[in-house]
């Protein structure tokens, strides 16, 4: 009687063993790609990475951090991922199959292969010195070495198109472009290897406390007045849809900061994008885990804040997936009529 108790407690236990080996093993694994480390782009999509895998179990996502957004959309259309960074800029480009989607004839059919998850803010672009270079403005770039971003990335166009506004210089005539991954160029920057480096993030962006720890910098860029008065020429990026004018408020980095007005930047929307044909309940339980998970650990992570439903839904020019768009509707978010998913 023993021995038929203990065969049938270790059969059980086997069969609990397998269960549990099976259970894991049948999570289907989803590859998400982001950019580097170093921009809240990243932060925010590792974070979802994160809390997806934390509240549930039939999905696990991968991130993989290196690349540009802009290849990263090609790669999600062609069905090679599953998750991507996107924006409404880069969106449009594709679609348009304009700047730096101008050679690919298929652009504008994979686009049709795309849609969202949800926006959410890039951050600010902070246009970074050191106070001991010399450099009080932006028109101080003449001549210098610049970080924009990695090339051929929307980052980069971004950042370019703003400082081109604002002062009329252009890469590679008046002043010289660092090629570089995120990474490799803030190395850089803290080596002294480069004179601007430029990277958005929601302030107090984590780069930013990083420097002023040792250092201090300036932000470059024009002041409240100085955009009051300013032609609306010089603000143009800022105006297309998918950016906005924002204020970096320049007391949230201390004395690490030596500026002492707030400096006006250009922001840009980014967002998750997904396959279309990736599977509705797919999409809707891992949109469900994620926004579950950010309402639990904004107590602990406060830049969550700035991560908001209403701001995920916006029109930006890409239709949200089913799976999305059904779960947002089943809390009572109102989804505006240009981000509807297409009705099949």
């Amino acid at each position: 009687m023993r021995v038929g108790k203990f065969l049938l407690g270790k059969a059980c236990l086997v069969a609990l063993a397998v269960t549990a080996f099976t259970g894991a093993a049948e999570a289907e694994s989803l590859k998400m790609a982001t950019i580097a480390p170093g921009s809240s782009a990243y932060l925010t999509m590792s974070t979802m990475a994160t809390l997806v895998n934390q509240g549930q179990e039939d999905y696990d996502i991968t991130v993989d951090a290196t690349g540009a957004a802009t290849r990263h959309m090609i790669s999600l259309a062609e069905g090679e991922l599953d998750f991507a960074m996107t924006s409404p800029t880069i969106y449009r480009f594709l679609s348009e199959g304009t700047r730096m989607y101008q050679k690919l004839e298929r652009a504008p059919e994979l686009a049709e292969e795309l849609r969202l998850v949800f926006w959410f803010p890039y951050g600010a672009y902070h246009v970074l010195t050191y106070a001991e270079s010399g450099i009080t403005s932006l028109e101080d770039l003449r001549g210098k070495t610049v970080f924009l971003g990695p090339p051929g990335g929307g980052a980069w166009a971004t950042a370019q198109k703003w400082i081109e506004a604002q002062t009329g210089l252009k890469p590679e005539e008046d002043f010289e472009n660092f090629n570089g991954s995120w990474s490799s160029a803030f190395q850089a920057f803290q080596d002294r290897q480069i004179d601007v480096y430029v990277n958005g993030g929601i302030a107090p962006f984590p780069q930013v406390e990083q420097l002023t720890a040792t250092s201090q910098i300036r932000l470059l860029g024009p002041t409240k007045s100085e955009v009051e008065t300013m032609e609306e020429s010089k603000l143009a990026p800022a105006r297309v849809p998918g950016r906005k004018l924002d204020a970096i408020p320049v007391a949230v980095y201390g004395d690490g900061v030596v500026n002492e007005e707030d400096v006006y930047t250009i922001n840009s929307i980014v967002g998750v994008a997904t396959r279309a044909d990736l599977e509705e309940e797919t999409v809707y339980k891992v949109a469900k885990a994620f926004w579950e998970g950010v309402e639990a650990m904004q107590a602990s992570a406060p830049w969550l804040e700035n991560i908001t439903l209403d701001y995920a839904v916006q029109d930006g020019g890409l239709a949200l997936h089913p799976g999305a768009e059904r779960y947002y509707r089943e809390i009572g978010v109102s989804v505006p009529e240009g981000s509807a998913a297409p009705v099949n």
